[in-house]
């Protein structure tokens, strides 16, 4: 088999797999308030801080594991988080204290925050640039696609919530030793790579650190992600105490969200591949900030779908935008630190319902809208600085020049479309 046969059936068994343990996590981690509150008695702040610990420090974490994924390996990385989570859940499955299940639900969140990307960051090392988007937006809908389908095993599973951890963490056993056992495919930079020195850890970060784009990247992601990551936890609430019958609009919402997910993939995707994905990502933006005006000005179910639809075709819009301009002032031998250090954009899980929660009991529908929308403006400004801005100048003592030339060329060449 050639070595592009080779990374093609690779990028597919990571897509494939990308699906799977969606469906195994969403089939058992959706439920942790649910095991949490009805198994161990914990209230709703306890439960709050909980699940917000794991990501928050995986968000930390993921910096430092992208980098070290660019000296020993992604596969190797990605296989170790792997295997993580599958002791974690089991872990958790079998937990009898409340001190265990916490520990247990910990490690393995914070493993999950780092697998994603490492995960992007070989997708991104073994895909030709012309294929990228195509291959990220494929990853992302299938995954969306697991997490509509988890849940609703979930659900039949009724009160076996253990049995689901236990079957979510074979599940991930199961990936981490295909993927073992598959290899790595040679990278499409693997002669680059190779012919100059690999950066230590520290230096990898500090490099990342140093680069004004990436720190506004980073900026608007997590501004983005306070909008959309966590759309529920704010959305369902108002719903519940505004609307008649808001518990199931907010159902039918759900469906309509992920329904336009699947459809509007490829369409999105053929867009940013006509405008460029800064383009692209500011329309999202837009998209984002009108339909949150939308749900402010909406009194009916049929305005709440009209906007839920826009509001999801923004998101599809922003999420591979971000993903290829974040790749766009990468290369093979950084890629994971910038990936890791832009994962801490997630942040923006943890204090978007926060504040949306805050804004929402103290100013009602129109403050916490207002302030969504004010985000996704935000967001927009912060992409097209950070995307006009010129790549910081090679500071890392002992790098040959050439390399240097090569690495200040290849941040220049950016998709300003």
């Amino acid at each position: 088999m050639n070595p592009d046969s080779r990374r093609l059936r690779f990028v597919y068994f990571l897509i494939a797999g990308s699906g799977l343990v969606s469906v195994a996590r969403a089939m058992s981690l959706s439920f942790l308030a649910v095991k949490l509150q009805k198994s161990f008695g914990l209230g709703p702040a306890a439960i709050g801080i909980l699940l917000g610990t794991g990501p928050l420090l995986g968000a930390i974490a993921a910096p430092f594991a992208g980098s070290l994924s660019d000296r020993v390996g992604r596969v190797l990385m990605l296989v170790l988080m792997l295997a993580l989570t599958a002791l974690a859940l089991i872990g958790m499955g079998f937990a009898q204290s409340v001190t265990a299940f916490c520990a247990a639900q910990i490690v393995a969140a914070v493993s999950i925050a780092v697998y994603e990307p490492i995960s992007r960051a070989l997708m991104s090392d073994i895909c030709p640039p012309e294929r990228r988007l195509k291959y990220f937006s494929w990853r992302y809908m299938v995954a969306n696609a697991g997490w509509a389908v988890g849940p609703l095993i979930g659900v039949a599973a009724g009160t076996a919530l253990s049995a689901m951890f236990m079957v979510a963490g074979c599940i991930y056993a199961v990936f981490a030793i295909a993927l073992h056992l598959l290899g790595t495919p040679e990278t499409i930079d693997a002669e680059k790579s190779e012919s100059h020195r690999q950066p230590s850890v520290v230096e990898s970060i500090r490099s990342a650190a140093r680069d004004p784009r990436l720190a506004f990247f980073v900026g608007g992601g997590t501004l983005l992600l306070a909008v959309y990551g966590q759309w529920s936890a704010t959305l369902a609430p108002y719903l519940g105490a505004t609307m008649e019958g808001g518990v199931d609009i907010f159902a039918y919402l759900l469906s309509i969200n992920g329904l336009v997910v699947l459809v509007g993939n490829l369409f999105a995707r053929r867009l940013i591949e006509k405008v460029g994905a800064l383009h692209a990502m500011v329309l999202g933006c837009v998209l984002i900030l009108a339909s949150e005006l939308g749900f402010l000005a909406s009194s009916s179910f049929t305005g709440f779908a009209l906007f839920m639809v826009l509001f999801t075709i923004g998101e599809i819009l922003v999420v591979p935008s971000e993903y290829l301009l974040v790749d766009g002032i990468c290369n093979a031998r950084n890629r994971g630190s910038y990936f890791g250090a832009h994962s801490f954009s997630t942040i923006g899980n943890f204090f978007g319902p926060a504040l949306g929660g805050l804004m929402l009991g103290t100013f009602g529908g129109t403050g916490m809208f207002l302030t969504f929308a004010a985000f996704a403006a935000a967001s927009a400004v912060m992409f097209t600085i950070g995307m006009r801005m010129p790549p910081p100048r090679p500071r890392v003592q002992g790098l040959p020049a050439a390399a240097a030339i090569e690495i200040s060329g290849l941040s220049r060449r950016l998709h300003y479309a």
